[in-house]
Parts: C-alpha cells; structure tokens; sequence
C-alpha cells in the first residue's frame, strides 16, 4: 500500500510540474508578443499615424523665372494669361482660363474670344482694373508685360513664361514643365514634348543630308527683315540644324533690315519666310515682296525653296507646345 500511495504522489508532483511548466512558457509567449509590439513604436503608431507610402502632392510650388521667384498655388482656378504660347500650351492640357487679351488672337485659339472669357487688356497695356476684380489666382506674362511685373504682382502671383531666343528648346521645354507641375499636366506635357523631339531630329537628318544653307526673313507691309541665329525665329538654325547663309545677322527683336539685293547677293538654298502683315491682318501679300526679279535669281526660288511659314505659329503664339510642334513640322517637310 506504502508503495502504491508514493507512486500516486510521485504521478501528481510530476503532472503539477508539467503544468507549472506550461503556464511559465504561455506567461513568457505573452509576455514576448507584448514586449514586441511595444518595441516596434512604428506599427504601434500606425492607426493613428499610417506612414506615408506616397509623398503627398504639394499644394503651392516656387516658380524661378525671370523676372524673380513667385510662390503659386497647384492647381490654381482662376487664370489671367497674357502670352499666347502659354494658351496654347494650357489649351493643349485641357486647361481652362479665366482673362486673356482677345485682341490678335491666332485662328486655332479664336474659341477664346467667347464671351465666357474676360478681355483683360491688350498685349501691351493690361486692364489692371478688370484683372483686380477677377481675383485670380495666377498671372501668366512674357515680353510685352514686363513693364506691369510689379502691378500685376500686386494683384496675384505672376509668373513670366517668355521663351528665351538664345536657347529656345531648353527655354520652351522648361516652360512647359513648370505648366505642367502647376496644374499637374504632366505626363501629358512629357508624351507631347517626345513627339516634337522626334520631329527635331527628323529635321536636323534632313538638314544634315541636305547640306543646305537658308536664310530666314519676315515681310511686313514691303519691308524685309532678316534674323540669324539666336534670334526670335532662329531655332531654324540653332535647333533644326538648317545653316545659316549669313552667320553675322545681328540678333534684335525686330531683326536686320535688308533689301531683296541682299538675298540676291547672298543666293540662300532656302529662304524662310514669315509674314507678319498677314499675322495682324494687314494690306497686301508677302510673296508680291519677296518674289521680284532679284530674288528669281535665287536658288530658293529656282529649286521651289521658298518657304511660306504660318505666321500664326512663328508670329502670334511661339512657345506652345501646339505652335512649336506645328514650327518643327512645318521646317522638316520644307527641307528635301
């Protein structure tokens, strides 16, 4: 009986081992999960304060353009735009304006001149008073309001997107970036400026393989002007790689006059011309001024290189993404 009696003790002390045993090891466990999620701070945090998987967008960025460096709201609602290769660039976006100047409008942008958009002045002279009323929420500019920085910054953030002559390309693709992260238009802008770089070196091979020289003029009402490289049309040369006929045509906004013996005396294989009088609806053809006796005698003319550019893109609206694609293209069909 003794015997038996110290077996069954033995039996319980044993299976109250295995028990005290066990609830150490579930006591640690538990212990070990708690230790471990208070340990790991981030997960414990992450109802209240999820990290971010994304950077969240910025709501106004810092613009740095030429005239000084201009806070500007993403996305803004109410836009006054003053430069026409900005309109066309926001047109091609699908973006919406508030103002604009609805005097000289080029024919592809005439939807503008509804009564749905604000006339905001002229070209030179803005309506400050009628901008002010508008309470815009951005200023778009370029040359011809440079004088009305200051006022027009009085009234709203104001943004200057001229093009930059002396290097064009990089000029007009950097303004087009800025638009595009302003109103976050940017794959958009980045498939559209793909396509007029293909276009580029189209031209450039063709321009290459031709070993052409040209020369580029605008016509206004019987005057001529030239303009060489680094001048406002000069991306024939700088960026499309047609060589100039003249290298030493000084760069001025409204170019070097010349007269028809001069195109003559120098005998370019293309002759490029815009047409400003037709831009602005003037009297009188430019080809009556351009195709004399003297100009006859020109290789343009004797091998049909006379190139009638559209002055609504070379003139009115350059810097666009719609008007620089349609300069590119029209540059790249002229040269055989």
């Amino acid at each position: 009986m003794k015997k038996k009696t110290f077996g069954l003790l033995a039996a319980i002390l044993t299976f109250a081992m295995v028990l005290a045993a066990c609830g150490g090891n579930n006591g640690g466990n538990a212990g070990g999960n708690a230790g471990g999620n208070a340990g790991n701070g981030g997960s414990a945090g992450n109802a209240s304060n999820p990290p971010a998987t994304e950077a969240s967008a910025p709501s106004e960025i810092t613009v740095t353009h030429q005239l000084g460096e201009t806070p500007v709201k993403v996305n803004p609602s109410t836009v006054v735009v003053f430069d026409y290769g900005t309109l066309d660039t926001l047109d091609k976006f699908g973006v919406d304006v508030k103002a604009l100047p609805k005097t000289g409008l080029p024919e592809y942008l005439s939807k503008y001149s509804a009564d749905q958009y604000v006339n905001a002045g002229s070209l030179k002279e803005p309506d400050l008073e009628t901008i002010h009323g508008l309470s815009p929420d951005l200023i778009i500019i370029s040359g011809r309001q440079a004088d009305f920085y200051e006022d027009l910054s009085d009234i709203a953030p104001t943004i200057y997107m001229g093009v930059d002559a002396a290097d064009y390309m990089e000029s007009f693709k950097s303004n087009v970036k800025t638009l595009a992260q302003i109103f976050g238009k940017e794959t958009e802008a980045e498939a559209a400026l793909a396509e007029i770089e293909g276009t580029v070196q189209s031209a450039r091979d063709k321009a290459t393989a031709a070993s052409a020289k040209g020369l580029i003029i605008l016509t206004n009402e019987g005057n001529i002007s030239a303009y060489g490289p680094g001048s406002r049309f000069g991306i024939i040369h700088d960026v499309l790689g047609v060589e100039p006929v003249d290298p030493s045509i000084k760069v001025d906004t409204h170019g070097d006059e010349i007269s028809s013996e001069y195109i003559a005396d120098k005998n370019p294989d293309y002759l490029f011309v815009v047409d400003r009088t037709a831009a602005v609806g003037g009297e009188g053809a430019a080809n009556s001024t351009v195709e004399n006796e003297l100009v006859k005698n020109t290789n343009a003319y004797k091998n049909g290189n006379i190139v009638y550019l559209d002055p609504q893109y070379w003139y009115l609206s350059g810097g666009g993404l719609i008007s620089v694609a349609e300069m590119v293209k029209e540059v790249e069909a002229a040269i055989k």
